[in-house]
């Protein structure tokens, strides 16, 4: 199957395809910043110190983000980069909603972790779908729409996540925008196409 923009024109399903990526990288920074936007109400409850904090929102994936990323990627060499995107996207979402579950340091550490470990494969997949599936003329603009997808995540996290926390509590903020990104992942494997390796 061609590629999107092989035919040289800006096309409706270029647009949606790049509309998905800038989510996906939307949700990748949202649900990595939501921790520093609920960290006080969680120091709270849990009685953490600032180094526990600071486990919780750096180490956590220092530690497991680029040992995962070398082997996501060798998989997505491999194989179906469009489902293997779709299953990170919705491990990492669903682990960011089971933190609003939490019952203590640990078990945040660990939904952290896991968060982690779903994120790894994001940069392997998109941007191995976008050199694949955009022609090269249009290669540079897809990548921009990808990084402004991070800005628009931070301040996801920040409007979104700061707004839950103030009404419904920090519990809540971790699911406004973790389970969104379940939905993305379906739409994802349903409408994303594999695209032909070249």
């Amino acid at each position: 199957m061609a590629s999107i923009a092989k035919s040289g024109t800006w096309t409706g399903r270029l647009a949606y395809f790049l509309f998905l990526m800038f989510l996906v990288s939307t949700l990748n920074m949202a649900d990595r910043q939501i921790i520093g936007i609920v960290a006080e109400p969680i120091k709270r409850e849990f009685g953490l110190s600032d180094t526990l904090l600071g486990l919780l929102g750096g180490t956590a994936f220092a530690l497991i983000y680029p040992p995962l990323g070398l082997p996501i990627a060798r998989l997505a060499d491999r194989f179906n980069r469009r489902n293997i995107l779709a299953i990170c996207l919705a491990f990492w979402s669903g682990m960011t909603a089971l933190c609003g579950a939490a019952t203590g340091f640990w078990s945040l550490l660990f939904a952290r972790a896991g968060v982690a470990a779903g994120e790894a494969g994001y940069a392997p997949c998109t941007h191995s779908l976008i050199a694949d599936e955009v022609d090269e003329r249009y290669r540079a603009t897809a990548f921009a729409v990808l990084v402004t997808g991070i800005s628009a995540g931070g301040f996801l996290a920040s409007a979104l996540g700061g707004y839950v926390a103030q009404e419904y509590g920090w519990r809540w903020a971790f699911a406004a925008i973790g389970i969104p990104g379940l939905l993305l992942a379906l739409l994802v494997r349903l409408t994303v196409r594999e695209p032909p390796r070249t």
